[in-house]
């Protein structure tokens, strides 16, 4: 179908699969399809664009927000029903508790004219939620055809492989159906098909190379790229609307917009600002850690120990633990850097990433950069677990069974002396890397 083929770019494999799958209205299709591949990689896309192209029946069910099965079962039900009753303009709501009343109610629904002599395709966005409910439910939808004797197709969406959803005790198989990650030929057709009307092809694909080459290596989801090629193309034809350059100006062009795009490439995923935000900072020339709601980490409020024990395990990552006693004992006498620099210390800690410290270390340097004195009671572990759970701090394990549980610290050097601000605490002058 040539109008499919414009409106699905680069999946051409799949599409033809799915419409051999899914074969004539009246006949019967597989009982269950399996479709999985990474996040945008096409697959909900490529899937209500077929049905909807095609005009089948279909019920389309994001099982994120169907967190029960009864809500997930009801959903798939009422939609079966309006579906039948659209021509009518009455439908009624259906309640179902559990697989054996689905069951039931969907032979009731799909004696209907309208969905006689030819399949119904169930669609369950999200599928790898279905292992978190009934144990029976991902068995039933997997034999849906067979149970009820109706010409139905399950089709599952899901981003994680079929070998993590198999049942222990086994099931039927469905047929599996992959869609790879797009390739970036594939992204700079898709994206380059999305021009504006006012300028030439060429000109927006020029652009899209440009955008490409600077985040493909760090990101390669379509969403991500798409928003980002809407939100910066303003900046890079801002010479042409000037007048300053021409659309074959390729190189004045790369010198404008350059800046900006490694200026969103501290952006990329997190969406930390509001468009409207992007557009004022791109308009005001503003320095993005200036603008009010970008960057959240930085802006991270803490409780007053928790500044603390943060400070304290970024010390404890970087420092080395023999160098402890020159920073936190009042008395320790002068020792020289260089009597104590071993050959794999040359290298700055700060390059080499941080390192593991224990427990122990960690609230002993906590209690000397304290002012008052702090009791090791149950919130300050607390709030330990906290800063884990917010991922500021990461858990790495045991060394073994007598030693206790090892930390590291994962925030930047930015980040630790906005927070040290905070409670006037100068971290530089425990830092060994800056003595």
């Amino acid at each position: 179908m040539p109008h499919l083929e414009n409106m699905v770019l680069c999946r051409e494999p799949q599409v033809s699969t799915l419409q051999a799958l899914f074969g004539e209205r009246h006949h019967f299709s597989f009982p269950s399809i399996f479709i999985y591949g990474h996040t945008a990689s096409g697959k909900t896309y490529v899937t209500q664009t077929l049905l909807k192209t095609l005009e089948l029946p279909h019920v389309f069910v994001n099982c994120v927000e169907c967190f029960t099965s009864r809500l997930l079962l009801e959903q798939i039900l009422n939609k079966l029903n309006h579906l039948c009753s659209s021509e009518d303009g009455c439908s009624t709501q259906v309640t179902c508790e559990t697989f054996n009343d689905f069951v039931r109610l969907f032979k009731q629904v799909t004696k209907a004219e309208s969905l006689k002599d030819q399949t119904v395709y169930i669609v369950l966005d999200k599928a790898e939620y279905l292992r978190d409910m009934e144990a029976n439910l991902l068995p039933g939808f997997l034999r849906l055809q067979e149970l009820t004797d109706r010409n139905v197709t399950v089709l599952f969406l899901s981003e994680i492989v079929w070998e993590k959803f198999r049942p222990n005790t086994g099931c039927f198989e469905p047929f599996v159906l992959y869609f790879p990650d797009y390739s970036i030929g594939n992204l700079q057709k898709i994206l380059s098909h999305d021009h504006p009307p006012e300028y030439s092809a060429d000109f927006y694909a020029a652009y899209i190379n440009i955008l490409l080459g600077v985040f493909y290596t760090v990101c390669r989801d379509l969403k991500e790229l798409r928003y980002l090629a809407v939100l910066n193309f303003p900046k890079y034809c801002e010479p042409v609307v000037k007048g300053e350059a021409n659309e074959r100006d390729t190189r004045k062009l790369w010198r404008n917009i350059e800046p900006h795009l490694k200026r969103a490439m501290q952006t990329v995923y997190l969406r930390e600002i509001s468009s409207s935000q992007w557009e004022k900072l791109q308009k005001d020339d503003t320095d993005p850690a200036q603008l009010k709601g970008l960057s959240a980490y930085t802006h991270v409020e803490l409780p007053y120990y928790s500044k603390f024990i943060l400070i304290a395990a970024y010390l404890a990552s970087y420092n080395p633990a023999r160098t402890d006693k020159r920073f936190f004992l009042k008395h320790h006498g002068k020792i020289k850097k260089t009597n104590f620099l071993k050959k794999h210390e040359k290298t700055s800690n700060h390059l080499l990433g941080p390192k593991p410290f224990p427990l122990d270390r960690l609230l002993a340097i906590l209690y000397s950069i304290v002012d008052s004195r702090v009791a090791p009671t149950a919130n300050i572990f607390s709030q330990i677990t906290s800063l884990v759970t917010l991922q500021l701090l990461t858990l790495v394990g045991h060394d073994d069974q007598l030693d206790g549980p090892k930390y590291k610290c994962t925030v930047s050097l930015e980040f630790i002396r906005a927070i040290a601000r905070t409670v006037n605490f100068d971290i530089i002058k425990y830092l060994y890397d800056f003595l």
